[in-house]
């Protein structure tokens, strides 16, 4: 059986860096992380892996080119609506949140620069709710 997925996505790299290695130092082999740089990859990733393995989060950033987190996370909830959805963001939006929140089932959204304990503590709280 595979393991499950946590699904990171952000247009910088050292942010995905960071994120896959603050989940990895506390969750260690219990899930794979995968990184995308782009709302569309993400997309394309998701359709790649449900097919082996289950994404269980998305964790994302709000500002990207082309799909906004946001949007990206609405998408994902309408075709995958039981995967946690957190959103990271260094802009105060407070519209996207909401719309977020309403349309993506929002699970939490994080503000940059997020602490690495907040991240785990959501991630860990929205695991337990699966």
């Amino acid at each position: 059986m595979n393991k499950p997925v946590i699904l990171c996505v952000d247009d910088e790299p050292d942010i995905l860096n960071t994120l896959k290695m603050q989940l990895k130092n506390e969750f260690k082999n219990d899930y794979f992380y995968e990184l995308a740089e782009s709302g569309d990859e993400a997309l394309d990733l998701l359709e790649d892996f449900q097919e082996e393995a289950q994404v269980i989060v998305v964790v994302s950033d709000w500002l990207m080119p082309g799909i906004k987190g946001d949007e990206l996370l609405i998408k994902v909830h309408q075709k995958y609506p039981k995967i946690i959805k957190v959103m990271l963001t260094g802009q105060a939006d407070a519209a996207a949140v909401q719309r977020a929140v309403e349309e993506a089932d929002l699970y939490c959204c994080l503000y940059k620069p997020w602490q690495s304990k907040d991240l785990i503590e959501t991630i860990k709280s929205g695991l337990a709710k699966l």
